[in-house]
């Protein structure tokens, strides 16, 4: 199988947009505040989003399966209060649900948690335990900077973070280290804000001993870990500067990286510099790059291609890259799989 770790809802029908455009309004006047029952979408509509657009990429490329959350750039944490958030996340992790219900073959759900800035991140957890409990959810997306971009959280070291990791080691899941949209104008959301964000996040890892107290805790750094790969070396000389283990030892049995990296000289610098047990396929289609590139002719989020291209990995390297490493990070997915007798 190939295994798409990084798809988001990012075709959801125009309605679900004007809600969030009418929860916003009524934040500053309470009579335009629109009522949960008041959305709706019905099953065709979805169809019509998904079919038209993510699964026809899919056939198209020849992925089988994503792994699908919430539009990250929609999560927007640092808008309202911890309700506003609450109430967000529970519309947009159902809608990801009821997709994975119509195409069951296809998508499987991860959840966005209702964060907010300043707010103690346990406050996530029942979002966390009915979307995993109820909605089969496989993983999450964890925001480490709720505030957009003006990061004013602690690090994910911060003990804060840690009943939300008592719960991904419960249930055995991992999370997306994903940012949503920057307000602060010094940062581009997809084109800096997210980047930095990854590479941020892999550095407050590497500072701390997190996976001393969480052995078991996983986190899937998206965009190809940002600068992580590019910087190896930096980031091996500074370990070793903070008296820290090898790197290997240090994070690489819980951290992963992603291939939403949209050109063939990143992926093989990707694939040369960190382990193949450490890289998950995934492409996050008509996400935040949707052109053709016109070197090649083709979309840059087709990273399938890539893996293809690549002179650095083995037929049996890319099976883990595909599939293999995706069932290992993701045993509940490996278990819904093995239960449809994949």
């Amino acid at each position: 199988m190939i295994i798409d770790v990084h798809g988001h809802y990012t075709t959801a029908p125009a309605a679900l947009g004007a809600w969030r455009d009418l929860q916003i309004a009524g934040l500053k006047d309470p009579s335009q505040a629109p009522s949960v029952a008041s959305l709706k979408i019905s099953d065709d509509e979805i169809r019509e989003t998904i079919e038209t657009n993510q699964l026809r990429l899919m056939k198209e490329r020849g992925s089988d399966l994503t792994i699908f959350s919430p539009r990250a750039s929609f999560m927007a944490h640092h808008i309202g209060d911890f309700q506003t958030s609450s109430t967000w996340a529970a519309i947009c992790n159902e809608l990801c649900f009821r997709v994975s219900e119509l195409f069951p073959d296809y998508f499987i759900p991860a959840a966005m948690l209702p964060q907010s800035p300043g707010v103690d991140p346990a406050t996530c957890i029942p979002e966390l335990v009915k979307c995993v409990e109820q909605y089969g959810n496989v993983g999450i997306n964890l925001n480490p900077d709720p505030s957009g971009g003006h990061w004013t959280s602690p690090p994910l070291s911060d003990k804060s973070w840690y009943p939300i990791y008592e719960k991904m080691v419960e249930y055995d899941i991992p999370a997306m280290i994903h940012v949503s949209t920057s307000c602060n104008s010094c940062f581009h959301t997809t084109g800096s804000h997210y980047l930095n964000a990854d590479t941020t996040a892999f550095m407050q890892c590497l500072t701390s001993d997190i996976f001393k107290d969480f052995p078991t805790l996983k986190f899937l750094i998206p965009h190809g870990g940002g600068a992580v790969p590019y910087h190896w070396g930096r980031f091996r000389g500074l370990a070793q500067e903070m008296k820290k283990p090898l790197l290997e030892e240090h994070l690489l049995n819980n951290i992963y990286f992603d291939t939403c990296v949209y050109h063939q000289p990143g992926i093989n610098l990707l694939t040369e510099v960190i382990p193949t047990k450490n890289i998950l396929f995934a492409s996050e289609m008509i996400g935040a790059v949707r052109g053709i590139d016109p070197q090649t002719g083709h979309y840059y989020d087709d990273t399938k291609r890539y893996i293809e291209a690549t002179q650095n990995l083995t037929a049996d390297e890319k099976h883990a890259v595909y599939e293999g490493n995706a069932r290992r990070v993701f045993t509940r997915l490996d278990s819904a799989l093995k239960a449809k007798g994949l």
